[in-house]
């Protein structure tokens, strides 16, 4: 009778669990940061392409400079024009509206830059006073989202608006969406608590990164574009109507482009590649020069071929170095030596000074008349480096919190001319 008894508590008891933990697995609270999409129409996106008020930098990415002005690429947004006549106070006049906008290149009075899938060429011959001369539909491959997000295939993102929401979930569950919020509409970036019933990579944003630093590049008469896995040429020969040319398949992984002497030095996040651009039109390769992958920015002179390998978001691994190379072959590129580096990213050369964006360990200036035996001469911490524009004892540095600009004609005592702060 007792062990009936026992048995039947046990049973009730049991059930009792069952129902408490269904109850408790149905109302889960989560916390979720998304990214709302701003839609527009392509005519409306085109027609604000123009001098707007300027405004705060936020997401700094690539530079471009012609003459007193500075072209500063504010990510996935538009191109901040910077007036560079007074260094020592750089004043932000105007924004360039691009939604969509990594990478830009100039020739004379014309800015070329991407937008989204197109290529806009605008008129720059006052700054201030821009004006867009023609749209080259169809060049860039359609931008890729993570996290289950799929754009409008009808509108254009103008921007995202960053939202947080908290609701009850079903803590077993999974699927797409949350709140009454379809995943598929929204860009998904984290969620808190353990056991999340959908999968969310941590602090994401849906900003493009668009690789390591310059993507475009201009070689006399022509634009060379890189996308993930092809090099786009685009003539230029009438520099306000810009033709499409050729696309050479490279492979995945491409990342930037970097021109000298007719030829263009690819990196990649599995090596270097040589092409031979004499034939402007028609890309030949010359060499190859393989390495783990890693995010890979690449610079070269005469004789050498200096790449930065880093860790990231894309390459998934953790080399960090300076890998040096012999080009004197342009066949076939030799590695002279390798340097550790802590997570490198864009590089500058200007005669024997050498100066590597070193990410968190700031800004680095070697003595590289002896490529195999580089030495520190000066290193400027407290900043994030991300890419480097010198020339003649000047340079212009992009860094995770602002611009800054430096006098470094005497390497020991490099002094900051002047810096603009990234909105907080």
């Amino acid at each position: 009778m007792r062990i009936r008894s026992f048995s039947a508590l046990m049973t009730s008891t049991l059930a009792l669990l069952f129902v408490f933990n269904s109850c408790v697995k149905d109302n889960c609270t989560r916390h979720y940061t998304y990214w709302e999409p701003v839609y527009r129409t392509k005519d409306q996106v085109r027609a604000n392409i123009k001098n707007n008020s300027p405004r705060e930098i936020e997401r700094p990415g690539k530079i471009y400079i012609r003459g007193n002005y500075i072209f500063l690429n504010e990510i996935d947004r538009g191109i901040h024009i910077i007036d560079n006549t007074n260094k020592s106070a750089p004043k932000n006049i105007a924004f360039i509206d691009i939604p969509g906008n990594l990478d830009m290149a100039v020739k004379g009075n014309i800015l070329y830059a991407d937008i989204y899938t197109d290529l806009v060429a605008i008129d720059i011959t006052t700054p201030q006073q821009i004006v867009v001369k023609k749209f080259t539909e169809n060049i860039f491959p359609e931008r890729f989202y993570s996290n289950g997000f799929s754009p409008n295939p009808t509108m254009l993102i103008a921007d995202w608006v960053r939202k947080e929401t908290t609701i009850k979930v079903d803590c077993g569950g999974s699927g797409g969406i949350f709140g009454g919020i379809k995943t598929a509409d929204v860009f998904l970036s984290y969620s808190s608590g353990a056991n999340s019933p959908l999968s969310i990579t941590a602090g994401a944003s849906p900003f493009g990164a668009g690789g390591s630093m310059a993507r475009f590049t201009i070689v006399n008469n022509y634009l060379y574009a890189a996308s993930e896995s092809a090099l786009n040429v685009v003539s230029i020969v009438n520099g306000a109507d810009p033709t499409f040319s050729n696309k050479v398949q490279l492979g995945a992984g491409i990342e930037t482009l970097y021109p000298f002497n007719n030829r263009l030095f690819i990196g990649s996040n599995t090596g270097m590649f040589i092409y031979d651009i004499n034939n402007p039109t028609n890309p030949v390769k010359l060499g190859t020069f393989t390495h783990a992958k890693s995010c890979d920015p690449v610079i070269a002179d005469n004789n050498n071929a200096f790449i930065t390998l880093r860790s990231g978001t894309s390459c998934n691994v953790t080399t960090e170095q300076l890998d040096v190379l012999d080009i004197t072959n342009l066949t076939s590129p030799v590695l002279l030596r390798t340097y550790p580096m802590t997570n490198p990213h864009g590089l500058a050369k200007d005669g024997n000074t050498l100066i590597i964006c070193d990410g968190r360990d700031g800004l680095k200036f070697y003595n590289a008349a002896d490529v195999k035996n580089l030495s520190l001469q000066k290193q400027i911490t407290g900043l994030d480096t991300y890419d480097v524009i010198a020339f003649n004892g000047w340079a212009l540095v992009v860094a995770k919190d602002g611009l800054y600009q430096y006098d470094y004609s005497s390497i020991a005592n490099v002094n900051l001319i002047s810096k603009m702060n990234v909105k907080n």
